[in-house]
Order: C-alpha cells, then sequence, then structure tokens
C-alpha cells in the first residue's frame, strides 16, 4: 500500500510526526476550541477508539510551554492560522494526563495505580523544586507525590497543587487535559468501591476546575458524562460535548472524505465498500463518521495480506462490564428489543447522556443510553425514519457489521451464560424423573431468557439444548454418531448410571408443535438411538422437542 505506515496503536502526537506515520489532519481541533469561545471546562465524551487520546496528545504538543513543536505542525491546516499559532502555540504551562489505566480489583489497587500515575507526572515536573517562587509547603506535598507516597488528600488535590506550582513558575495559567477521567468511576463500579472512588475524584477535579484562579481552561475527554454526582457542579462556563450535541463533531473518529482519501493515498479504493459496510455508520449529532481504529487496523492488516478479512478490531478495546450488568438482569422487553436490532430494524428509546453510575441500574433506559452513547448502537437519521418520532426518543440501530457481529457472538454468550447461570434444578428433576410437562415449562422460561435471530435456526436450538446441561456436572455430546444416525443432545449421568436423549425440531407455526414433538419422537425410534446404551444405563430416557420461537413441546418416548 505504497509503503504507508498505519499508526496502530499509536496515540502519541509526537511520535506520529516524527517517525512518518500516516495523520488524518484534525488539527482544526485546535482552531474550533479557540474560536468558538474558550469554555473554562469542556467535557469531550465519545465512544473508546475515536480518537481521544491522540487528539489530547496533539493539543499537548500544540500548546506546551515546554515544547519546540513548530515542525509536528507544519503543513497541516493550523498552521495556516498564524494569530493563533503566534498567540498559543507552545505559550502556556499544559498538564496533560491519562487515568485509563486506574484499575483494579479493589480499591487499595486502584489507589495505588492513581498514585503510580501522579508520581509519573510529577517526575516531568522535578524542576520546579529548584524555584525560588514555590511555597515550601507545596514543595512537600510534590516531593511525597513524586516519591508515591501521597496520602489521600494529597493524590485528592494532586492537579490544583501541581498547576499552582506551575502558575508560580511560569507567570501563566495552566491549560489542563485530562484524558479518560471517567475510567477509574466505572471500574469502581464494577468492582463495588464505588464510594471511595469519587472521595479522591470528586476533590481531584472540583479542587482543579472550580473557582480555580490557576487554571487557564480545562479540556476533559471520557465515554460518559457522570452527572448528579457533583463531579462538575458549580464549574463556571462548563460544556459538554457529545455525540448528541457537538460543536466538534469531526474531530473524533473519521469522515467519509477523510477515508476517500486515505484509500486513495493508500491505492485500497477496490476495499472501500467493505470498510463502509464493517466500520462507517455512526451519527455523531449530524457527521456520519467511521471508527478510526478499525480503519487504521484493517489497512494495516491489508498491507501484509491482501486477502485479509475485515473482523472486530473493536471488540476487545474496551470494558463492556457494565452492559453485562444489565444483561444479567435482562427483562423480556431488553431481550425483544436485542432480537428486533439484530435482524437489521431499530427501535425507539429515550437517551440521556447525562448518566449516574450509582442509579445506573434504576431504569432500562440507561441500557439503551449507554449502548448508544459507547458505540453500539447510533442514531436512525429521521430522513430515513418511516414516520416521525416522539419527541425526546430516538430510534436507535446497530450502526455496522463489526458491532452487529459482536452482538451475535459476545452478547449472545452473556445471555447463554446468564440463563446457565440461573437456578436449573426444577429442569434436572424433570429430565430426570420423565415429566415432560414441567420439563416443558422449565425449557420455555430459559429459552425467555435467551436472545436469536435469523429465524430461529435449527442450530440455535442444538445449542440452546446443550448449553442447558454444560457446566451442571453431566457428560454432553452433540450431533454424535448412535444407532444409526446422529442425535441432537446426549445428556449422560454417569454416576447415576442414566441417560437421556434428546432430539428437536423445529415448528413452522405454534399449532405444528405436537405433530413436529411426534416426529422427532418417530426419528429416536425408526433410528435406535437408545440401542447403543443399553448394555450400559440403567435409565434410558429419550425426549422429541418441538421448538417455535420462544415456545416449546416435550414429549417423552
Amino acid at each position: 500500500m505504497n509503503g504507508l505506515k498505519f499508526p496502530v496503536g499509536i496515540s502519541n502526537f509526537a511520535k506520529i510526526r516524527d517517525e512518518g506515520y500516516y495523520y488524518i489532519d484534525k488539527t482544526n481541533l485546535i482552531t474550533e476550541i479557540l474560536e468558538s469561545g474558550i469554555a473554562e471546562v469542556t467535557l469531550i465524551t465519545r465512544p473508546r477508539r475515536f480518537g481521544k487520546t491522540l487528539g489530547m496528545s496533539m493539543l499537548a504538543d500544540f500548546f506546551d510551554v515546554r515544547k519546540d513543536s513548530s515542525k509536528h505542525f507544519a503543513g497541516l491546516s493550523v498552521s495556516k492560522n498564524t494569530h493563533i499559532c503566534n498567540q498559543w502555540m507552545n505559550k502556556y504551562p499544559t498538564i496533560f494526563v491519562s487515568l485509563k489505566d486506574v484499575d483494579g480489583i479493589s480499591f487499595n489497587d486502584a489507589y495505588a495505580q492513581l498514585s503510580l500515575q501522579f508520581a509519573d507526572l510529577y517526575k516531568e515536573y522535578a524542576f520546579l523544586l529548584d524555584s525560588k517562587n514555590i511555597d515550601n509547603d507545596d514543595r512537600n506535598i510534590f516531593q511525597r507525590i513524586k516519591a508515591g507516597e501521597a496520602s489521600l488528600p494529597d493524590l485528592s488535590r494532586a492537579l490544583s497543587t501541581l498547576m499552582k506550582m506551575l502558575n508560580a513558575y511560569y507567570g501563566k495559567p495552566v491549560i489542563l487535559l485530562l484524558d479518560e477521567y471517567d475510567v477509574p468511576i466505572a471500574k469502581a463500579s464494577s468492582h463495588g468501591y464505588y464510594t471511595e472512588m469519587m472521595n479522591i475524584i470528586k476533590p481531584l477535579l472540583s479542587t482543579s476546575l472550580k473557582d480555580n484562579p490557576n487554571l487557564c481552561f480545562a479540556l476533559i475527554t471520557g465515554c460518559l458524562r457522570i452527572a448528579k454526582e457533583s463531579v462538575f457542579t458549580g464549574t463556571n462556563n462548563f460544556i459538554s460535548d457529545s455525540i448528541v450535541r457537538s460543536n466538534l463533531k469531526e474531530s473524533f473518529g473519521f469522515t467519509q472524505n477523510e477515508v476517500d482519501e486515505l484509500l486513495a493515498d493508500a491505492n485500497a479504493e477496490a476495499y472501500a465498500d467493505t470498510i463502509r459496510t464493517w466500520y462507517d455508520g455512526y451519527h455523531f449529532d449530524t457527521a456520519d463518521v467511521y471508527c478510526p481504529w478499525d480503519v487504521i487496523s484493517y489497512l494495516y492488516d491489508l498491507q501484509r495480506n491482501p486477502q485479509a478479512k475485515p473482523v472486530s478490531y473493536w471488540r476487545n478495546t474496551s470494558d463492556n462490564s457494565i452492559i453485562r450488568s444489565f444483561i444479567d438482569c435482562a427483562s423480556s422487553n431488553i431481550t425483544e428489543k436485542l432480537e428486533t436490532l439484530l435482524s437489521g430494524s431499530f427501535i425507539v428509546q429515550k437517551v440521556d447522556d447525562s448518566l449516574t453510575y450509582d442509579y445506573l441500574h434504576s431504569s432500562e433506559d440507561n441500557l439503551w443510553s449507554i449502548l448508544y452513547l459507547t458505540g453500539y448502537l447510533t442514531k436512525v437519521r429521521n430522513d430515513a425514519l418511516p414516520a416521525a418520532i416522539p419527541d425526546g426518543y430516538s430510534a436507535l440501530i446497530i450502526p455496522n457489521e463489526e458491532i452487529k457481529e459482536i452482538y451475535e457472538t459476545t452478547v449472545m454468550k452473556w445471555f447463554a451464560d446468564s440463563a446457565q447461570a440461573s437456578n436449573r434444578n426444577a429442569l434436572f428433576t424433570a429430565v430426570w424423573s420423565g415429566d415432560s410437562k414441567a420439563l416443558t415449562q422449565e425449557m420455555t422460561k430459559l429459552l425467555r431468557m435467551t436472545i436469536s435471530y435469523h429465524d430461529y435456526r435449527e442450530d440455535f436450538y442444538h445449542a440452546f439444548l446443550a448449553g442447558i446441561f454444560t457446566g451442571a456436572g453431566y457428560v454432553v455430546e452433540s450431533n454424535r454418531e448412535h444407532g444409526e444416525g446422529r442425535s441432537d443432545v446426549i445428556v449422560k449421568d454417569i454416576r447415576n448410571g442414566r441417560i437421556a436423549i434428546f432430539e428437536a425440531k423445529y415448528a413452522k407455526t405454534l399449532n405444528n408443535l405436537p405433530d413436529a414433538c411426534d416426529l422427532a419422537i418417530d426419528q429416536i425410534n425408526k433410528r435406535i438411538y437408545a440401542d447403543d446404551f443399553q448394555d450400559d444405563y440403567d435409565d434410558i430416557l429419550c425426549y422429541g422437542i418441538a421448538f417455535f420461537k420462544k415456545r416449546c413441546l416435550v414429549k417423552i418416548k
């Protein structure tokens, strides 16, 4: 592909420019921020892997007074604006820090990570310790944080302390660039130490953002806007820029024109339709964008193998624990809507871009808001809708083939795992006692906890049947040859010397369930599936089971 260097996994702007990696010019972000009237605090929320960290790295390179970065911006759009460059380029003390790696299964683990993150940040500014303009008390706090020995009060004011010292050193207020601010909160919510983490994050942000004379302005990025938790309450001149309402809509993600230019430069126009089908489809406010991580990753693979097939690069790059937590308590309403989405249609939902982790599960609407805000769903354009939708609601749809594949694999597996984790004792009792009526009831309950697509293919039901017994102490065989054919599912209870044989059929209508069940029993008889087990098992139970969508009927031979 013409020898282009694709920056897969590289979010350091200076490195991309210094080492000749391909870069799509996003320096319009600088112009938009500075010319639209600088807000004291701007929160930019976007899904993961849409270029937030690279954008913040670019801003840091542009503003930081410690650098001479004019060569990095040569030839880019911002360089044509001499007024902005003369006034702002490398003129202000700038703090750029990311919280994306602050994680831990306990608060102590996460606290240690946060302490190390700020220790590394402070080491960049060790020169401040030699300044006569620095207060001695601040110098002592600085040394504790830099050594990784910060107390909780020290750490909760780590940003405001550093900003105060930088202002004293340079005589200028500080530009703060805080990346992925919500990651520690999300991790804490998932692992059960939410309150403890918020006791650090709240003062960390409030002391640096609210009425801080050392602040020039702040840009903060994350996936979600955390509301009702006073993280940003009281902050003057606060602006939220999200995929719902945005002034920076084309600054994150690749536009169609940018992808067209990229493919032309890479001599890869032949892959345009594939890339569009798999990685396009996101609507940020009024802009249509591709996921940049996916586009670059696929071109990188094509460069090495022109026959490479598109895959889901995005799947394992974000934490899905919040979505999984909804699946574990999903209602039948959620399963029906997911099936609607998987069929290629849309659902109409309320979307709230201001969420709160401590009340996340208080409403089903929050699930759809999270799926939308984190990139698992996107809005349908109004001109593509068959009819107007009510005010305050949005039509949501799966954006592309990549995300659809994630639903068809990961999300469906979560549903299967959730069904598997439910209490199946009544079902097992029905199986081994030969109670086909109770077995019908229990099977139907589990069916309603799962999701399917592609019109409920028979292989879905085979997998459903096998999954019921997997992990419950039984030996499960699927499509193994017995007698004169292959039975669908065999369940062996070796310890108690018993076996259950299942033959499944799909009924075309609800009324056809009994006939399909009889057909399954007849097949068991004609192909003598049970004969192979006569010598080894005391009890052999043969079941014919018929399915129609989320209904089933079980008969015993």
